[in-house]
């Protein structure tokens, strides 16, 4: 199978047989696999990555922790999934972690399987969260297109007000209200007005955000 298709693993560790072994043992099972000693040195390199990605974490390390890591990430336009692996496993730590979005927390030593479970759970939580952002993308560059007339039309659209009504309150005439609608249809890509309040809800249209733009 395709590695990138597999999926990529990114390992920080400080500890080189740590890192090692599981390189080892990830390559073995097709996925490719970039390891790191410190979070620092896994901030620096960008972690980018074609298809799915997780990150095997180690807790205690020096510099940055493996918590501390965490809350980087957490700020981040995108938080990848992360397990968490430690020689010094406690329920709080692991509570700590799966609070915050972790995937799981494994005590070393662990089961191989438990890792490739983990990693399965990671890389399918990665990937939909990548579908997801990629239509979200999709549909902003669509509503950057809009003029300010056209997206405040929109937000009436989408609010169920009627033409004639939008007409009454921009102080236009429902002739020009019924363009700069097909012109919204037409930039959005979508064919009703069923469809357009779908995708304006995933993307979070605001009514408000006129008021904010003039």
């Amino acid at each position: 199978m395709n590695t990138v298709q597999k999926g990529t693993i990114f390992v920080v560790d400080d500890d080189p047989l740590v890192r090692k072994a599981l390189q080892r043992l990830l390559k073995s099972a097709g996925y490719f696999t970039e390891t790191f000693p410190s979070a620092k040195e896994f901030l620096a390199s960008g972690f980018r990555s074609e298809g799915p990605a997780c990150l095997i974490l180690d807790v205690k390390m020096p510099g940055l922790s493996g918590f501390d890591l965490q809350e980087e990430l957490s700020v981040a336009s995108y938080a990848m999934p992360i397990i968490f692996i430690t020689g010094y496993g406690d329920i709080p730590s692991s509570v700590r972690a799966m609070k915050k979005g972790a995937v799981d927390f494994l005590s070393k030593p662990f089961e191989d399987q438990d890792l490739f479970d983990s990693i399965s759970v990671a890389l399918k939580k990665d990937s939909e969260t990548r579908s997801v952002l990629s239509e979200l993308g999709n549909i902003q560059q669509r509503l950057d297109q809009l003029t300010l007339r056209e997206y405040e039309i929109l937000t009436f659209v989408i609010t169920g007000v009627l033409n004639k009504q939008i007409a009454k309150t921009l102080n236009i005439t429902e002739r020009t209200v019924k363009a700069h609608r097909a012109k919204v249809m037409a930039k959005m890509g979508v064919n009703s007005v069923a469809e357009i309040v779908h995708i304006a809800g995933k993307a979070g249209v605001n009514p408000a955000d006129v008021n904010n733009m003039r």
